[in-house]
């Protein structure tokens, strides 16, 4: 009987990244690809995805058919992707397509059961009891992801404005970033209408520094963001008392701002997404 390989991708993020192991955890390539948002750009996405497993299986040198594989992607979550995906079809020995933030819990806790938040350009929650998922936000930009650096980003560009305008005081935070824009509300205007969530999330580095200078406005926003993931939690610490993990770009940033009680219930992440797929995988 020919062996079994394992191949995890994570399309959560701007790139997409896969690794492939044999039985026993055997690292036999990896590699990275372009971005794989299924519910932003599908087709993109499903052909990043399929170059992505060409390289590993060439690098390899393993016939895709030998294939086990777990792809946690981003967008996964929404109903109409997930009828969408049902039609790819690699020639692998077995696929299970979840999202993005399954397997960022299931390699936070080593495959046993526990939840995570992940905190980066966008926000979402999973719970694992060992059998299934429990899923928890997730929804876009425009409705969702509270807690993260798209709205975090977006709130500091919003106050800026504000405070250009003398609604609201200003501060050094918010004149560095209207400086951004040449002070010009239209620049700012035009920019917005182009935007992406990494865009938007691309000032957060400068609200973070100047909340730890003391900046008002700047601890004003962070905090926000704190009361947020604060609030995301609680349901699923009630699923998993203990065992919740944060992840995702802005979790360490934001950790000294959080509850103390919340700090208190949080456990450090075991393992990263591409380590969950792999355990995903094996446990079919």
């Amino acid at each position: 009987m020919d062996p079994d390989y394992y191949l995890g991708i994570d399309g959560g993020g701007t790139r997409c990244r896969a690794r492939l192991t044999d039985a026993q955890g055997v690292l036999l390539a990896q590699a990275e690809g372009g971005p794989a948002n299924v519910f932003a750009a599908y087709d993109a996405a499903i052909g990043a995805l399929d170059a992505l497993i060409a390289q590993v299986t060439r690098e390899a040198r393993i016939a895709v058919a030998r294939l086990h594989i777990v792809a946690g992607l981003a967008g996964a979550n929404v109903p109409s992707v997930q009828r969408r995906l049902a039609s790819w079809r690699p020639a692998c020995a077995s696929l299970r397509v979840v999202t993005d933030v399954e397997i960022a819990c299931m390699g936070a806790h080593g495959g046993a059961p526990g939840a995570v938040f992940i905190v980066g350009t966008g926000s979402q929650g999973a719970c694992w009891d060992g059998d299934s998922f429990t899923l928890l936000g997730g929804w876009g930009f425009a409705l969702s992801d509270l807690g993260s650096g798209a709205i975090l980003g977006q709130r500091a560009l919003r106050l800026a404005l504000l405070a250009h305008e003398a609604i609201l005081p200003a501060s050094p935070l918010t004149q560095r970033l209207m400086a951004r824009f040449e002070d010009e509300a239209e620049t700012l205007l035009l920019w917005s209408q182009q935007a992406t969530t990494a865009d938007w999330g691309s000032v957060v580095p400068e609200v973070f520094a100047a909340a730890q200078q003391g900046d008002f406005h700047g601890l004003a926003l962070v905090r926000q963001s704190a009361e947020e993931i604060a609030l995301m939690a609680q349901p699923l610490l009630a699923r998993q008392s203990g065992k919740l993990a944060l992840m995702g770009g802005l979790a360490q940033p934001i950790a000294p701002y959080l509850p103390e009680t919340l700090r208190r219930q949080l456990t450090t992440p075991q393992g990263d997404a591409l380590s969950g797929a792999l355990a995903l995988a094996r446990h079919r």
